[in-house]
């Protein structure tokens, strides 16, 4: 494929001048970078000398007299609060701990009671653990109220169901066709 001459000439003036602006463009990364290094340098220098002293004086002057106090005051406070856990949580943990293994031994011994056909003994296993927690014998008002509860939520819960499965014709209402419009 040959050009013209005057095509050539155009061609090798463009290869110019993009030579020209690629120089020109890494002349100016050069400047910029100089410039770049010499900010870091006077950054350097202002942090030094300018922004150290005034955060160590800042540190000194609010930060380490507030530490100081924390501290003092972490120190009377944990002694409170090591006493209250010894003598008031973890008792309480031992207690529903021990509780609760115990209902859980109660339960295997009926469970073992009721599998060996001894359902007696499993009653009485079962009524003993119930009455040594409550210190009486039956239901209370709580167990009552509770089954109440239980028992209304049940019935309203089957009363929903059914009134979304009835049969009713009278929910459907048929829909009217369009007239067409009159021309008058």
């Amino acid at each position: 494929m040959s050009l013209t001459r005057k095509r050539q000439k155009e061609l090798d003036r463009l290869r110019s001048d993009a030579q020209q602006l690629w120089e020109q463009q890494q002349d100016v990364i050069a400047n910029a970078n100089a410039l770049a290094a010499a900010a870091r340098k006077q950054a350097a220098h202002y942090s030094r000398e300018e922004l150290a002293p005034r955060v160590r004086e800042g540190y000194e002057s609010y930060v380490r007299p507030a530490a100081q106090t924390a501290k003092e005051s972490a120190g009377r406070y944990a002694g409170v609060a090591r006493d209250r856990l010894v003598g008031d949580v973890i008792p309480a943990v031992g207690t529903a701990v021990g509780t609760a293994l115990s209902v859980v031994d109660h339960a295997r011994a009926a469970r073992s009671a009721a599998f060996a056909g001894e359902f007696t003994k499993a009653r009485k296993e079962i009524t003993k653990r119930a009455s040594a927690a409550t210190g009486k014998s039956g239901p209370g008002a709580g167990t009552v109220i509770a089954v109440g509860l239980g028992i209304v939520a049940a019935a309203g819960l089957l009363y929903a169901v059914w009134q979304t499965f009835r049969a009713d014709d009278e929910l459907w209402v048929a829909d009217e066709e369009p007239t067409a419009p009159s021309g008058e």
